[in-house]
């Protein structure tokens, strides 16, 4: 290797010197590493005339090899040493995961790794996974194939969430169907599925709101507009904090919500993978 590259500094600088002032070296240096790769290869790289050296057809041929293969090896550990520096895992889901299931145990990651930086992306395209915008993608559809993997974190859960005083009226399924129903725009059957869970004979009503968010969702239900239906994982805090209620409790859809990342995934990516299967797996099993 230091044969190759010496005879690198000097093919690019028809000039020994500069390439041994280059490469932190003495002339002589490289004139002796230049030596023992023409005898290793067996036929002569330069030919020195009156105004320096100049390549042979050897030596033509063999810097036409040296010197792309040089700056691969040099771009590609550019690219892990700024990879391991930083060490960076770019987490994507969509926004009501982030802020009630993610947010809340980030800080506990960040103690147990302080070397993997984890930034948060409001996201729920594959797309954005596969152009490597994002490194983990956490939705309830499912995404895997060959070259993205799967992680089941956890079922999805869904029913309605509204006020206590509102839920004094509720004690049957088919109660829900008199009040003034609110689902998001990204759930658009979210209440049929819960219908049908319940053996409901007919359908609900049109909801009377639909929001672009599960955050202002839950708003209008905490303030008593109608009351919204949404995943049990992502309204756990509101229900802790007593702000909603869910008077009937709620009905698994089938789906999960899964982990996806590439196949080439970074050691950080999979030590963030197993750390968050972890959270999944405690809170099935329930506070201490």
């Amino acid at each position: 290797m230091n044969a190759l590259r010496a005879f690198d500094g000097a093919a690019r600088h028809l000039n020994l010197s500069l390439a041994a002032e280059e490469l932190r070296v003495s002339h002589s240096a490289v004139s002796q590493q230049i030596r023992q790769l023409e005898t290793w290869l067996g036929g002569k790289l330069f030919e020195r005339h009156s105004g320096g050296v100049r390549l042979t057809a050897a030596g033509q041929d063999l810097l036409r090899a040296v010197r792309p293969a040089f700056d691969m090896l040099e771009q590609r550990c550019v690219e892990l040493r700024g990879r391991t520096a930083s060490a960076d895992v770019v987490v994507g889901a969509p926004a009501s995961l982030l802020s009630n299931w993610i947010i809340p145990r980030l800080e506990r990651f960040e103690r147990a790794h302080p070397r993997i930086q984890v930034r948060l992306q409001t996201a729920t395209d594959i797309a954005l996974l596969e152009r490597r915008v994002v490194d983990v993608l956490i939705v309830a559809e499912d995404h895997a194939s060959a070259t993205i993997g799967a992680l089941p974190l956890f079922p999805e859960a869904i029913g309605p969430v509204c006020t206590r005083e509102l839920a004094q009226g509720i004690a049957t399924p088919a109660d829900i169907l008199a009040l003034a129903l609110l689902q998001t725009s990204s759930r658009p059957r979210a209440w049929e599925q819960w219908a049908s869970a319940c053996g409901l004979p007919a359908a609900c009503s049109p909801p009377k709101h639909q929001f672009d968010q599960l955050g202002h969702m839950l708003d209008a239900a905490a303030v008593g507009l109608g009351i919204g239906i949404a995943p049990e994982m992502l309204v756990q805090a509101d229900l802790r904090a007593g702000r909603l209620v869910a008077p009937l409790g709620f009905k698994e859809t089938g789906g999960w919500f899964s982990l996806y990342c590439r196949a080439d995934a970074t050691a950080a990516v999979e030590g963030l993978k197993h750390w968050l299967k972890t959270e999944a797996v405690s809170q099935a099993a329930g506070p201490p």
